[in-house]
């Protein structure tokens, strides 16, 4: 028998997401996250790169302000009005004390109970690889959930730490454990990947709704099994 899907906790009010480019969250759980503001919880967006290098065609000094801007867009619709880039070159990420530092400085500044980010492990599903960017901005928030706590670690930032983080969930891993019924927030969801459309349109030759929506009904279906029968964002979840 398949194991079923927990339900992801509820009793928290901040939630801070972490990754490395923009419409990584829209392609893993921005569903999830109208949900949430929704119910009035605070989601907070931190990317470690604008994501300059991520169109061929595109300069990255031209595609960065570009994607910055369709990532705030993208974030408005599903209730996140702070959306913040840390500056990392995109690309080439590096894992180290820099990146948890200041994701580390991200987590002390916003105080989340609630930490999210995407899958950090070498494979999407142990038969793709997974992206140097994705797997360094991954762990580095794994660790930096515990750096933030400590306030030995990077005192240099003067902020106060924070040892609040009660759960990371990681977003997009073969290894789901919780879920989130997709169902409220995911007419939201497709209208957030689609605002990534510059991006989208030198992705795919399909009309670019037709494959927003296609992409997020296959992903969330594909967790229904496990969750009641109810299409579902699914994280794997680490408690602190």
């Amino acid at each position: 028998m398949t194991e079923q899907l927990e339900p992801m906790p509820t009793d928290w009010r901040r939630a801070l997401a972490v990754v490395a480019h923009p419409d990584d969250l829209e392609y893993g759980c921005a569903a999830a996250v109208a949900g949430w503001t929704d119910e009035g919880r605070e989601v907070t967006y931190v990317l470690a790169s604008r994501g300059e290098a991520g169109i061929d065609t595109i300069a990255p000094g031209e595609c960065g302000p570009l994607r910055e801007r369709e990532q705030r867009e993208s974030a408005a619709v599903v209730g996140v009005g702070v959306v913040e880039f840390l500056g990392h070159r995109d690309g080439v990420i590096e894992y180290g004390t820099t990146l948890r530092r200041d994701i580390a400085a991200a987590v002390r500044r916003h105080r989340p109970e609630l930490l999210i980010t995407l899958n950090h492990r070498d494979t999407w599903g142990g038969a793709v690889w997974n992206t140097p960017d994705h797997r360094a901005v991954g762990r580095a928030t794994l660790d930096a959930a515990g750096d933030a706590g400590n306030r030995w670690i990077f005192p240099e930032l003067g902020l106060e730490p924070w040892d609040g983080v009660r759960w990371v969930a990681v977003a997009g891993t073969d290894r789901p454990t919780h879920a989130v019924d997709a169902a409220p927030g995911f007419e939201r969801s497709v209208r957030s990947l689609l605002a990534h459309r510059t991006y989208i349109e030198v992705l795919t030759d399909q009309d670019p709704e037709e494959y927003c929506r296609t992409f997020l009904t296959g992903a969330t279906r594909a967790a229904a099994g496990r969750f009641g029968g109810r299409p579902a964002v699914t994280f794997e979840l680490f408690p602190r």
